[in-house]
């Protein structure tokens, strides 16, 4: 062997490094959301905190090398991030993989979940919902506006001086209040007033694998510096407030959907995201301090119930009689990308309303391509031509900024655009996913006079207004082509016909048709966990929203915008939440002995899927009709959801059930609720889509079959008239046959329960391997003044084995 000494000297250092590098990786910890068999704390241990911190300074974490044992402690510095005690039992803490899977050796730790980081996904929308002010009866005066209802809002914070959360003429906090108004930077105690009855922050999860905060770009407190907590809060409560409008859009009168219901906020999102531990701290304080509706406009990956946190802390509250709405996310049009889909939790899609924002685009050849903006600053000189180019051409050549590919300038990202080609034109930028606005912003430094913002494929004809920094207006993907085509061809013209575009700002239009259109953002299903169950569930208002801002923030959301607003117009499912958390807030006074289940029952039979023309409610990303998919049982009708005649109700023995019947074992249904689960009654129930849901769904593998079938156990209450009679009308699937036993409901008081079955039969369709054929329609009860509709859908797949 050549040189063995240095060989050897090879050898040790190798394997040097490669432990050094395991032990650096063992050390490597995470946070992990711990669950505990709370019943087993010793006695000597005066709280469950102590315990926990007891259990977690004793666990050693132990690393061999070359045969040698070494410990350490375990986060020496406060090791309990949070402690649970209401819709969950645990706490949360930062382990490495040999801490955690030692931890979950221990007999009164019943599950480890790791942490997962979340994000946040109106002066017209009462008035389109048809909630009437003036009106002496409907839902708002019939409850008050609220009055003493409490809704809890987990998002970013909020910002407190606003006037959409003044208290004038509220009565006293009510009574069973047990929260608290938490003190912190800028934000004192007195912040809170009968309005803003409690607030509070949660961070510990956060600054776990941040580090400590950057208190001079956050606010340590529950203020908001960000601006999409404050824009929800007021979109489910807020005041009365007039005049009310943004750079000028949208003047009115502002007002949330409960005006008079009270707001607890629990900020829990911070720059860089939500966290899990820091979300179900929010959660278990919500529950404990009493509030009625908890609102959360976050998501993220799609995970089995046990594993997901939202879900978890969700299952939690709606056990404890709170209801719970959450965003779908805004990852749509693309099927597959709904969020927040625990049965127990309302999933809200987005619609828009009867109002839009447009700034067309005019191109030298006389074309008018149809935009929106919501650019409030000097405009274009009226009748004048500019020149207009296309990023992601000649713009990306390896400029004086040396901007490098054409991918990078298309999307007019930082440093991508050559001033020297930019200066004094309008640039035609690629929509993408990063923030539209900040797109603007880098055009302006780069000299550009103006932006046209041009939708992808994917992204459709879905139009989103934004407050631009420059003149900028967006486009959908017909028009981009179309004014990209210009441009090309106009430059061949060897300069005898340059491109020249300008933008016409219409200002704010009222009245537009058709409205509601499924917006093109909003996350559309099927449900990716369980497919028995249609999410989302319902859509509401979520594009070009009017609501509350805080002064911190400019309302772009660029860091250079220096504007100050008190309020904004943004889009998102984030909007669309709060809308019908305050519609159950609404309901919930209405009716103070319904349960979470029985108030997302009301919103989902009453809703609506045709359009202000009378037409099927449409697609804004493809301008076809939409389908189930896309919005559930439909758009929310609030005045008709006080006196929805039945209600499907559910119990916590139904959710189990349902999880039983979805192959969860007794250990991770334990997880969700908290008790060990009893699976017995699973087989009664015969499998996951006889949840009494107010929609049906089910799915056929054909596998070479002719003829499938299956069927639905559903259970009505009476919330109508003592006696009434309901009869069914079914309007089958496309080919399917669909029957309903039995077909008249008499009921003889309120409150009765009466059950029904359905049966679908179905027959295989020519597919090819790996397809789908989807087909809808409903069972619809009647007594000739309700009329209680519960969407059917279902899918026909072909297995990619067959």
């Amino acid at each position: 062997m050549a040189n063995p000494p240095i060989f050897l000297f090879l050898t040790i250092f190798i394997a040097t490094l490669l432990c050094c590098c395991s032990s650096f990786e063992e050390e490597k910890r995470t946070t992990f959301i711990v669950q505990v068999n709370h019943n087993l704390k010793p006695s000597l241990f005066p709280t469950h905190t102590h315990w926990y911190q007891s259990t977690l300074s004793s666990l050693l974490s132990t690393t061999t090398t070359n045969g040698t044992t070494s410990k350490h402690a375990l986060n020496n510095n406060n090791p309990v991030l949070h402690t649970y005690d209401t819709v969950f039992h645990g706490f949360s803490t930062r382990l490495s993989p040999s801490e955690a899977k030692k931890l979950q050796t221990l007999p009164h730790v019943t599950a480890l979940i790791p942490e997962q980081v979340r994000h946040v996904h109106t002066t017209r929308s009462p008035h389109f919902l048809g909630l009437q002010t003036a009106a002496k009866t409907g839902l708002l005066r019939d409850t008050d506006f609220g009055s003493d209802l409490v809704i809890g809002v987990i998002d970013t914070g909020i910002w407190p001086e606003r006037q959409s959360f003044n208290d004038r003429d509220l009565g006293p906090v009510p009574a069973k209040w047990k929260g608290r108004c938490v003190a912190g930077k800028d934000f004192p105690a007195t912040s809170c007033n009968r309005k803003l009855i409690g607030a509070r922050f949660f961070s510990a999860g956060y600054e776990a694998t941040n580090g400590k905060m950057n208190e001079t770009s956050e606010y340590r407190s529950p203020r908001d510096s960000d601006g999409h907590g404050t824009h929800t809060a007021s979109i489910a409560a807020g005041r009365y407030v007039s005049p009310a409008s943004t750079l000028g859009y949208a003047a009115g009168v502002a007002a949330g959907m409960a005006p008079k219901a009270r707001l607890a906020v629990y900020k829990v999102c911070w720059t860089g995201g939500c966290y899990d531990s820091d979300i179900l701290a929010a959660f278990d304080a919500a529950v404990s301090d009493g509030v009625d509706v908890a609102s959360l406009s976050v998501g993220g990956v799609v995970v089995p119930y046990h594993l997901d946190v939202i879900a978890i802390g969700a299952y939690g509250a709606a056990s404890a009689g709170v209801f719970v709405s959450a965003s779908a996310g805004n990852g749509g049009p693309g099927g597959l990308t709904v969020t927040n889909v625990a049965p127990w939790v309302t999933t809200v899609g987005a619609g828009t309303i009867d109002r839009d924002f447009p700034a067309h685009v005019k191109l030298g050849n006389g074309r008018v391509i149809a935009g929106a903006s919501l650019y409030g600053g000097p405009g274009l000189v009226p009748g004048r031509m500019y020149p207009v180019v296309y990023a992601g051409s000649e713009l990306s050549g390896g400029g004086s900024t040396g901007g490098g590919d054409g991918y990078s300038a298309s999307l007019c990202l930082e440093g991508s655009l050559d001033p020297k080609l930019v200066k004094g034109k309008i640039v035609v930028c690629d929509r993408g996913i990063s923030s539209r606005a900040a797109k603007g912003d880098v055009v302006k430094k780069s000299g550009g006079i103006g932006m046209i913002l041009a939708n992808g494929i994917f992204d459709g004809e879905g139009l989103v207004a934004d407050c631009h920094v420059l003149p900028a207006t967006a486009v959908g993907a017909i028009g981009g082509d179309e004014i990209r085509r210009y441009i090309a061809t106009a430059a061949k013209s060897n300069h005898t016909s340059p491109p020249t575009a300008t933008i016409m700002f219409k200002g704010t239009r009222l009245g537009v048709r058709p409205a509601p259109v499924v917006a093109s953002f909003s996350a559309r299903g099927p449900n990716p966990v369980s497919t028995e169950i249609l999410k989302p569930d319902v859509i509401a208002p979520g594009l070009n929203i009017l609501a509350a801002w805080p002064d911190r923030v400019g309302p772009s959301g660029v860091p250079s915008d220096k504007r100050k607003t008190e309020f904004n117009i943004l889009s998102g499912t984030s909007m669309a939440c709060p809308h019908v958390s305050g519609l159950a807030a609404l309901l919930k006074a209405a009716h103070p002995d319904w349960s979470p289940a029985a108030i997302r029952s009301a919103l989902m039979t009453t809703a609506y899927v045709v359009d202000n023309r009378g037409h099927a409610m449409l697609d804004e990303s493809t301008g076809n009709v939409s389908s189930v998919f896309d919005y559930g049982a439909g758009h929310v009708h609030p005045e008709k959801a006080i006196d929805p005649g039945l209600v499907y109700d559910i119990s916590d023995s139904d959710y189990v059930n349902f999880l039983c019947n979805s192959n969860y074992t007794t250990d991770t249904i334990q997880v969700i609720t908290r008790k060990k689960a009893d699976c017995s009654g699973a087989k009664k129930a015969g499998h996951a889509g006889n949840l009494n849901y107010p929609s049906m769904s089910a799915v056929f593998q054909q596998y070479g079959k002719k003829k499938m079938s299956t069927h639905f156990i559903r259970s009505v209450t009476n919330v109508g008239e003592a006696n009434s009679v309901y009869k069914v009308t079914i309007k089958p699937p496309v080919g399917m046959k669909v029957t309903v036993e039995p077909q008249t409901l008499s009921f003889r008081r309120v409150g009765q329960k009466l059950n029904f079955l359905v049966r679908v039969q179905a027959r295989a369709v020519k597919l090819s391997p790996g397809g789908s054929s989807i087909k809808s329609g409903s069972i619809v009860w009647s007594d000739g003044k309700h009329t209680v509709t519960s969407p059917l859908v279902v899918t026909m797949q072909q297995p990619l084995d067959y």
